[in-house]
């Protein structure tokens, strides 16, 4: 790769005339001026311009124009998710870039983390505007989608690719992320099942105190995770063999990298900032949308606003399965899931409690019952460390039965989702 940007001394580090002492000084003054600009505009083009996904961007922009010249609330919400979708690819991308320069296990790490970053941007504003069912529903739907639909549409691919055998993975990191998984629905399931069995101490606020105390846990398990991982004990992001040819593959991430070190960081700031401005208005129109297409709110969390967030696995996860390497496509599709439930969600909470908001883990029954349920499918088509088209078939078809199911679910609690949790009914 073609770093001439890494100075020492105010030379470049790599250029093959550097015992000529006569040329160094030269590399200084131009350099910083046209050099910079020309790689400016190479970072811009490579960003904007190379991905077809980024037709959808002027959607962003108009979104803002339309929330201020006109009251229609589901164009607003529409072209705001189609706005931040090219974003959250985008984001994903910077990522990978970054990710070469960081070593494969802190890499994976980067891009579970940063693939989650429209989805916490979400969360945060809805929690801060009170609306915590739709910050509880959209995380939920982002497990589900990863779990089922992103990593169903990649088993389908690959198989499809690959039909005449069974691809194979590591059952050491589907078990490593199922146990998380299983670990994150009982955190979710004892604070509803508390609230439906009227068994509370004190009623309203043991739920609230037993989902902090848990979500404090959980951050702990998830740090204690990391650690092992990054502890170079266990690698669940790097490929099963991937010890096998490094010269090879090191040789191979070296030729893609596109972005500059700091080009990338740079980007994924930019990016980070423009999708958190989009957020604000995607989240304030999700009423106005709900009432205009006359769909539930339930549905458009848990459904519509995961496929925004997750543009960027579902791509990256059927790629990789494509290309025949599922451990890849198990630390996006997996990974993701498991940080969502065991970071965002226990995060979002501790969030709340610092906003004085009263986020728990009670995500109502029906929702507690479908992750659960999906959990245990997942773990169960993982456990023998094979993948073919009609495991992805099944994980699609699941999930379009999760769909239907929240499409004509009725949220007991909706009315958290107009900014009225004085008008909840006390049964």
């Amino acid at each position: 790769m073609e770093s001439p940007q890494i100075e020492m001394g105010g030379f470049k580090a790599n250029s093959p005339q550097l015992p000529n002492g006569g040329l160094r000084p030269s590399t200084v003054g131009p350099w910083n001026s046209q050099r910079t600009l020309e790689r400016a505009l190479k970072s811009i083009r490579i960003v904007i311009f190379t991905s077809k996904l980024n037709l959808l961007l002027p959607f962003g922009p108009a979104s803002v124009i339309l929330h201020f010249t006109s009251k229609r609330h589901g164009l607003v919400f529409l072209f705001s998710m189609l706005g931040i979708t090219p974003l959250a690819e985008r984001l994903g991308y910077a990522t990978e870039q970054l990710a070469i320069f960081t070593g494969p296990t802190v890499g994976g790490l980067l891009n579970a983390t940063f693939g989650n970053a429209t989805e916490m941007i979400i969360a945060i504003y809805a929690l801060k505007n009170g609306m915590i069912r739709v910050v509880q529903q959209s995380l939920l739907g982002s497990i589900l989608s990863n779990m089922l639909l992103v990593m169903g549409c990649a088993f389908f691919a690959g198989g499809i690719i690959h039909r005449n055998k069974d691809q194979v993975f590591s059952k050491a990191t589907a078990v490593v992320n199922s146990g998380l998984l299983l670990m994150a629905v009982m955190g979710l399931m004892f604070p509803a099942v508390l609230h439906f069995t009227h068994s509370e101490a004190r009623q309203g606020a043991s739920e609230v105190a037993l989902s902090r105390f848990s979500s404090c846990i959980m951050l702990i398990a998830y740090a204690s995770y990391l650690y092992f991982q990054l502890s170079g004990r266990s690698n669940i992001y790097s490929p099963i063999g991937s010890e096998e040819v490094p010269s090879e593959d090191a040789t191979e991430e070296e030729e893609e990298a596109e972005l500059g070190l700091w080009e990338a960081v740079t980007w994924l700031a930019v990016l980070t900032l423009w999708v958190s401005v989009l957020s604000e208005y995607l989240v304030n129109a999700i009423e106005g949308a709900s009432d205009s297409w006359n769909l539930p709110v339930a549905f458009i969390s848990v459904i519509l606003l995961p496929i925004v967030g997750n543009a960027a696995e579902h791509a990256s996860a059927i790629m990789f399965a494509m290309k025949d390497k599922l451990d890849i496509t198990l630390g996006v599709a997996i990974g993701s899931s498991t940080q969502i439930s065991m970071f965002v969600i226990p995060f979002c909470v501790v969030i709340g409690w610092m906003m004085g908001e009263k986020m728990d883990l009670n995500f109502q029954l029906f929702e507690t019952a479908t992750l659960f349920i999906t959990v245990l499918v997942v773990a169960f088509m993982l456990q023998d460390g094979t993948a073919n088209y009609l495991k992805g078939l099944m994980l699609i078809l699941c999930y379009l039965i999760v769909a239907a199911s929240f499409f004509v679910h009725v949220d007991p609690q909706s009315s958290e989702c107009h900014f009225s949790v004085s008008h909840v009914s006390s049964f």
